[in-house]
């Protein structure tokens, strides 16, 4: 099932987890910190839970997840446990070497094996957010605004801030921006110069604020990757104080860096406002330590989401190429004076490809080969429109350069989805033998001449159709003999790869061709298909290949 080899994510991540969890135990074993908790029974109530279920309903997706699960539910604890400080357990053990007492001991700071309060409030607030990250997969667009937003006003709770923010690092433009934003926040960064000085203007422009990685308090803390109590805002050449306004004026800050092992995706800033109380060290710390289980939950939560994603952009691919199979001729009608035949090879998840031979009348027979940018089911619509509106028109007696415009203006006028295709269409009139044609974009059409015995590219390239409306495409027209060969093709086939990276290339097709010109087009088309399976040996192509033969008898 497509669902099931995706379970492999979610084991590989619960791979380093459970790594994760050997080290921690490790530690709590060295410092004899702690009993074994609940929770390592909660984990294990999980595990069987979902082998019980996998075993009812074969699949893999329901057991990783739930490895992951429970191995995720057990991390906070460990974190947790391995910050106690080490507990003197010599008396302990050794009463329990000489007798079995049952007489409940009065617990001293010494001898007290539970967490204290404060951390298990930490560890309560741990695991909420896990309940919380698990809530928020329901809701497809806010979700993940929600848990940022719940993360941060935990935050600012444990740390009595009077604001907070969550920014997120675009590894692709090396940028970190505002995702999440509350309370009042004192701007530790120069405001832009044309912005009022006014507190719901500051707000609004620090909502959707962005910040490059370095020459700012953001920046600067993320690339340095260690998180910094700011009590001393004056003293920080980091900290850009914007006067005179009061509600501008730098109080203390948290600033830490969002972790996943090495790598910094984000950070957590915590203000508190010019006047009152600082930042204190207990705070910070409580701060730190709930941060990295926000961090966790936060990047868990994309990951699963992205693989939710990505497994429904496979099932839509899936049921997109499905319907073009459909779309695609499987039988070659009768043409007069022509012999047709057609390869045609999907790739998984494109479905750019179509091919048509239409058999209006016999002044006008009609082949044509588009390939659509995109993939899955837009590239499925724009296929279905392209080709219902090609059947309709090539019935009448415009020319193959006005039909192509027409069908770009319609598709040009469609503002909804992504929309461009490359196209080439081939009017051919059995009765005279002579072609009329047009290209849109880079769908070429070459010729063989059994008279000159060589071949060549007749169509020029011209704008795909779909990108501008007010394109109009030229006609060619030409006589055609007997032994002369039309060979249409989309650049997935001439683009292939071998194991070395190197591309099959229009002259293999062309040597091809030329070779075997006394041929049937179906033989052509197996000698080439034969001659790209050698060449690609067994490369994974990631795009659709599809080739025209037409022979003229």
């Amino acid at each position: 099932m497509a669902l099931d080899a995706f379970a492999y994510i979610p084991l590989l991540a619960t791979v380093f987890v459970a790594i994760a969890i050997f080290c921690l135990l490790s530690a709590i074993n060295k410092k004899r910190s702690a009993k074994i908790s609940f929770i390592a029974f909660l984990s294990i109530v999980i595990l069987v839970c979902g082998i019980i279920y996998t075993l009812v309903h074969p699949g893999l997706m329901v057991l990783s997840m739930s490895i992951f699960c429970a191995s995720f539910i057990f991390l906070p604890y460990c974190v947790i446990t391995v910050l106690l400080p080490a507990k003197k357990l010599e008396k302990i053990e050794k009463k329990n070497a000489n007798t079995i007492d049952t007489t409940v001991v009065p617990q001293t700071p010494e001898m007290n094996l539970s967490l204290d309060d404060a951390k298990k409030d930490l560890l309560d607030i741990s695991l909420d957010f896990i309940v919380f990250s698990e809530s928020a997969f329901s809701d497809r667009k806010e979700g993940l605004s929600r848990l940022l937003s719940h993360i941060n006003q935990t935050l600012m709770n444990v740390s009595h801030a009077d604001g907070g923010a969550i920014l997120l690092i675009d590894d692709f433009e090396d940028i970190i921006s505002v995702k999440s934003f509350a309370g009042n926040f004192p701007p530790p960064y120069r405001l832009p110069s044309d912005l009022p000085h006014k507190p719901i203007r500051v707000e609004t422009s620090f909502k959707f604020a962005t910040f490059p990685l370095r020459d700012n308090i953001f920046g600067e803390v993320a690339l340095g990757g260690k998180p910094e109590l700011i009590t001393k805002p004056e003293l920080d050449d980091r900290i850009y104080q914007n006067s005179p306004e009061e509600f501008l004026r730098c109080g203390s800050y948290i600033f830490i860096p969002m972790k996943i092992g090495d790598t910094v995706i984000g950070e957590f800033a915590l203000a508190k406002k010019l006047g009152t109380p600082v930042f204190t060290q207990e705070e910070f710390d409580a701060a730190v330590t709930l941060a990295s289980f926000g961090a966790v939950s936060i990047h868990e939560f994309s990951a699963v989401q992205e693989v939710v994603e990505h497994n429904e952009s496979v099932k839509e691919a899936d049921i997109a190429c499905r319907i073009q199979q459909l779309l695609l001729q499987k039988k070659m009608p009768s043409i007069p004076f022509a012999d047709v035949a057609v390869y045609n090879s999907l790739a998984d998840g494109v479905c750019g490809d179509f091919y048509d031979i239409i058999v209006s009348r016999k002044d006008r027979i009609s082949f044509t080969i588009t390939d659509v940018v995109g993939k899955g089911m837009n590239s499925l619509m724009v296929m279905i429109m392209m080709r219902s509106m090609l059947r309709l028109i090539v019935n009448t007696k415009q020319t193959a350069g006005t039909i192509l415009s027409w069908i770009n203006h319609g598709i040009s006028t469609e503002t909804a989805i992504d929309h461009f295709a490359s196209m080439a269409l081939v009017n051919f009139d059995s009765t005279t033998k002579r072609i009329n044609y047009a290209t849109g974009g880079s769908a070429p059409i070459w010729l063989y001449s059994s008279e000159t015995k060589d071949m060549s590219r007749i169509s020029e390239q011209s704008e795909p159709v779909g990108v501008e409306k007010s394109t109009e495409y030229l006609d060619h027209s030409r006589q055609l003999k007997s032994g002369d060969i039309i060979v249409m093709y989309t650049d997935g086939l001439v683009e292939s790869l071998d194991e070395n990276g190197v591309q099959y290339s229009i002259d293999n097709l062309v040597r091809i061709v030329k070779l075997n010109h006394s041929k049937s087009a179906k033989d052509i088309i197996s000698l080439v298909k034969n001659d790209l399976k050698q060449f690609n040996g067994n490369v994974h192509q990631h795009d659709d290949q599809t080739l025209l033969v037409v022979k003229i008898l």
